[in-house]
């Protein structure tokens, strides 16, 4: 098992900060954006800290445990393209 793990890390380094960052913004941006047209028209009255409270407990999760982690294997399947 730490084989494969060493493996996988030496075949596909971890992106660098910036690589993060454009990751982290392509993921961020249309969540937010969907769940701000989804919802914003029902959390129009709440004050404003409540609805990026309301929309952050949404877009947070999806992001940390879907999208990101699915743009970075496709990053993967990328580089593997590229290289193959």
């Amino acid at each position: 098992m730490a084989d494969t793990i060493a493996t996988a890390a030496t075949a596909h380094p971890a992106p660098s900060v910036h690589v993060r960052a454009l990751i982290t913004w392509l993921a961020v941006y249309p969540a937010i954006t969907v769940a701000q047209l989804l919802l914003g028209p029902s959390l129009g009255s709440l004050p404003v800290p409540l609805r990026v409270l309301a929309i952050t407990v949404l877009v947070v999760p999806t992001v940390v445990y879907l999208l990101g982690p699915g743009l970075l294997k496709a990053r993967v399947a990328l580089l593997r393209r590229r290289r193959g």
